[in-house]
């Protein structure tokens, strides 16, 4: 007997390590634990592709690519420069944080890829096209107004459509060269896209997005009951034109707003992301099934944590990357990894002047950081991230204040500043709303390296600034900044890299890398 319970204690400790090897082996929710929002995604064959929102950044609307759905690499932009306009030039004291380009979509008909987005900015609805996601060239069109959180839809007959709107939802064909719309096509498709959730609605139905499956048309939306989470209703029609009837479809962590997309051998997920603190927007995917003709999202109704596909490598490279600044011949000046805050002045920096260094050139006065040009970003990754940068302020000019920035609206900096002839470390923090410097730090040398720390676990949302004379011993410095994501900006934190002139413009400084990585020193 007891021979009997040691082996069935062995066979159960067992199950317990295969399940646990299984679970490290699987892919896990969230797919993308970065701010990748308004995804878009279809597939080609065997190969995946998404678009997403960057907004105010330029280049904008990335293009990532997939083989299995988890691991994903940005592979290209829509545009480098949506408008050359003030607000985008961040000239004249006008920015465009919190607009830019939203919600895009991704199609793919005849051989031809197609990317179509609006912006509040400009007021113009944009259609890029091209043959070849990774190569280009890309071919742009645009036309007014802006409609809002589009989707774009090639018929089986060769028609083209766009379905728009928040709550009250429309539709309108588009001429067959997509230069605009069809005149007298635009009518009311749903009257009210939100009434599946209920009465008392926060947010009107909006993010469209429409798929044809088996005969059928899905309209999938988004909408927020009022003291509610975000909610997934769907339509279906036998027409484009409708008539639509709708149902409620996922309500679960307020993971929300996208679509559906199938793999090769038959399953099928919906892609949607959730609000997820200062970290941003990330994606999940969620097994959905087809019942009676409708998708059924979720594990009874749950996102789940554990998903049949393959583990994820990690973030780092694909999303977000390490840069030696290091270039060869007929290498691209920046990987695809790098956005710049707005349009940058590219007679102001440079990764060949000196050789494995990023320079950053002053060209004029600036007063606060997020109104300053030529800032370079990348993404943070959650649960935690960090990223690591060595700056020369050998060439800096009185004012000049130059470093590592976690940017959003409330943001954080450390960097070197020249003060009354001083070359000094700062930290500044803008947790409070306004940018105060809370620590100060004489050198005596001209170079520095600098380190931001990001917590992103249960939303903790702190991050920590800190500074080395050697690259080994790290010193904090400043105070902690609670990060907070405000729709100001639109946007989770990103790691920048920035020089402004505060008195005199010219000054330079040069980077030596950039280092992002997927740990934080823990607090004792």
């Amino acid at each position: 007997m007891q021979g009997k319970r040691i082996s069935l204690i062995i066979l159960f400790v067992s199950l317990l390590c295969n399940v646990a090897l299984a679970q490290k082996d699987a892919a896990h929710n969230p797919i993308i634990y970065a701010d990748v929002p308004d995804m878009s995604m279809l597939r080609v064959g065997n190969t995946y592709y998404m678009s997403s929102t960057t907004m105010h950044m330029s280049p904008g609307v990335p293009i990532m690519k997939s083989k299995d759905l988890v691991n994903w690499q940005i592979i290209s932009y829509a545009y480098d420069t949506l408008a050359n306009v003030d607000a985008m030039n961040l000239v004249n004291g006008k920015s465009t944080y919190g607009k830019g380009s939203w919600a895009s979509c991704l199609r793919y008909h005849n051989g031809t890829f197609y990317v179509s987005t609006f912006a509040q900015t400009t007021g113009k609805t944009y259609i890029y096209s091209t043959k070849n996601l990774e190569k280009g060239p890309w071919k742009a069109q645009s036309f007014k107004p802006a409609y809002h959180d589009h989707s774009l839809f090639f018929d089986d007959n060769g028609r083209v459509y766009m379905i728009w709107g928040a709550g009250k939802l429309r539709i309108m064909e588009l001429k067959e060269d997509l230069s605009g719309v069809k005149e007298g096509t635009e009518r009311v498709l749903i009257e009210n896209a939100s009434a599946p959730a209920g009465t008392n609605i926060m947010l009107g139905a909006e993010g469209s997005q429409l798929f044809k499956v088996n005969g059928k048309y899905y309209l999938f939306n988004i909408t927020w009951p009022r003291g509610g989470m975000r909610t997934v209703v769907v339509h279906r029609a036998d027409k484009i034109t409708g008539p639509y009837e709708g149902k409620l479809a996922f309500q679960d962590q307020g993971v929300a707003q996208g679509g559906i997309i199938d793999t090769p051998d038959g399953q099928w997920f919906a892609y949607l992301f959730q609000d997820h603190g200062s970290v941003g927007r990330i994606p999940y995917l969620v097994p959905m099934k087809w019942e009676d003709g409708w998708p059924v999202i979720g594990v009874n109704g749950k996102a789940p944590e554990t998903l049949d596909l393959p583990a994820s490598k990690g973030l780092i490279p694909g999303i977000v990357a390490n840069d030696e600044f290091t270039r060869r011949k007929k290498e691209p000046a920046l990987p695809l990894v790098w956005q710049w805050n707005h349009n940058p002045d590219n007679q102001l920096w440079s990764v060949t002047q000196r050789k494995g260094y990023l320079r950053l050139t002053t060209g004029r006065i600036d007063t606060l950081f997020v109104m300053a040009k030529n800032t370079l970003t990348q993404r943070t990754i959650g649960p935690v991230s960090s990223g690591i940068t060595c700056i020369d302020g050998s060439n800096m000019k009185e004012g000049d204040f130059a470093g590592l920035a976690l940017l959003q609206s409330k943001f954080g900096q450390v960097g070197l500043q020249l003060k009354n002839g001083t070359l000094s470390v700062v930290m500044v923090n803008a947790g409070s709303g306004k940018p105060l410097e809370v620590g100060r730090v004489a050198l005596k040398q001209k170079t520095v390296y600098l380190k931001a720390e990001c917590d992103f676990r249960d939303k903790i949302d702190i991050a920590r600034f800190f500074y080395s004379l050697d690259g080994k011993s790290w010193i904090p410095i400043g105070s902690e900044l609670k990060m907070e994501y405000s729709l100001a900006h639109f946007m989770g934190y990103r790691f920048g890299l920035f020089n402004y002139a505060t008195k005199t413009a010219g000054g330079f400084v040069d980077f030596d890398y950039f280092h992002i990585s997927n740990r934080i020193t823990e607090k004792n």
